[in-house]
């Protein structure tokens, strides 16, 4: 429900987290990202008039922490692939994650396959159209459900990603992020400015805007369309004191879980012309160089060798590699046979 303030009350209080913002304020900044979105979307894919439910999900799910410039030539590869839930859940595994190449989290990968075959099996290939139902499928959270049933059947939600909550926070509550994460305050704030008509045009209008004007580290307000009323911005655009966390790469076990992966991922894409069909000897990720059989390095491919050498590289501590590929093997990310190793089947 819309907050009933004047125009000159833009908060109940000047340190409130989420202030009430005047009806006046509320018309021009949904006019304004309304109207600046036809003319300055980017023509992705996915929002071309004849996409499918199915399809909007995928593109939600590929895009969840990972750049739009890496996720749209995988998407296209991946609908004229998979292009119902129903060839994907059928889809080999292996083969799954072998196409979800670098967009990151391969277990989205498996999670999406997961709610395919929900979809197929419990739901006659229909994507669910409420949030609440979608968010009974594996793998899919609020912001996700939220988004599928804006963008794929056109219901009024409150999208909020991270992009649609820096806007409105430096918009009317003066500060250059949010939290971490949303709660339910935060979002009952949120929904105020969604418009009970063109409230589709608003979610992808507002979340574009924060993805190219608004943008975390170089935010374009010089030429920003709502720079004037901007709390922000009147405020001197002042630099939160608690730095947002990053997530360290090098290094780190996710680095090298991915390293593993890789190998699998190569071992898997030349098994045609290998020995090994797919599989890599776990002895070759575990024992130190010198003790390697030369006959089984042979055996692989030699994109699958340079992709073995990463690992390698990356470490030398055979218990920490066997710890993450326990952890693979746990996550249904790859299949132990013996001494072997290879992507799920």
């Amino acid at each position: 429900m819309t907050h009933r303030a004047s125009a000159e009350s833009r908060s109940s209080r000047p340190d409130s987290p989420f202030p009430a913002v005047a009806n006046t304020d509320i018309h021009r900044v949904r006019e304004t990202l309304i109207t600046w979105f036809e003319s300055a979307a980017r023509p992705l894919p996915w929002r071309d008039a004849d996409t499918t439910a199915w399809a909007v999900l995928v593109s939600e799910i590929m895009s969840q922490q990972t750049p739009v410039s890496r996720v749209e030539p995988r998407w296209r590869e991946w609908m004229q692939k998979w292009p119902t839930p129903a060839d994907l859940a059928q889809a080999p595994t292996a083969e799954v994650l072998h196409r979800w190449d670098r967009l990151g989290y391969p277990r989205r990968a498996l999670r999406l396959q997961e709610a395919a075959r929900v979809i197929t099996e419990e739901l006659d290939g229909h994507v669910p159209q409420t949030a609440k139902e979608l968010e009974r499928l594996p793998g899919i959270g609020s912001y996700t459900a939220a988004a599928v049933t804006s963008f794929a059947h056109g219901e009024r939600t409150t999208v909020l990603d991270t992009n649609v909550r820096r806007v409105l926070i430096r918009l009317f509550a003066g500060r250059d992020r949010p939290s971490p994460s949303p709660g339910r305050a935060e979002t009952e704030w949120a929904g105020q400015f969604v418009p009970e008509t063109e409230h589709k045009q608003w979610n992808a209008g507002v979340m574009e805007f924060g993805a190219l004007v608004c943008t975390a580290r170089n935010p374009q307000c010089e030429t920003c369309p709502l720079n004037d009323i901007c709390a922000w911005q009147k405020a001197g655009r002042p630099t939160s004191a608690v730095k947002p966390k990053t997530q360290k790469w090098a290094g780190t076990d996710r680095q090298l879980r991915g390293a593993i992966m890789d190998v699998l991922k190569s071992a898997h894409e030349n098994a045609d012309g290998a020995h090994t069909g797919g599989s890599v000897p776990i002895d070759l990720f575990t024992t130190t160089t010198a003790k390697i059989d030369p006959d089984m390095l042979d055996e692989l491919s030699g994109h699958t060798a340079t992709k073995l050498d990463r690992v390698r590289d990356l470490s030398a501590d055979s218990q920490r590699i066997t710890r993450l590929i326990d952890d693979l093997v746990s996550d249904g990310l790859a299949a132990r046979t013996k001494n072997v190793l290879q992507l799920p089947s």
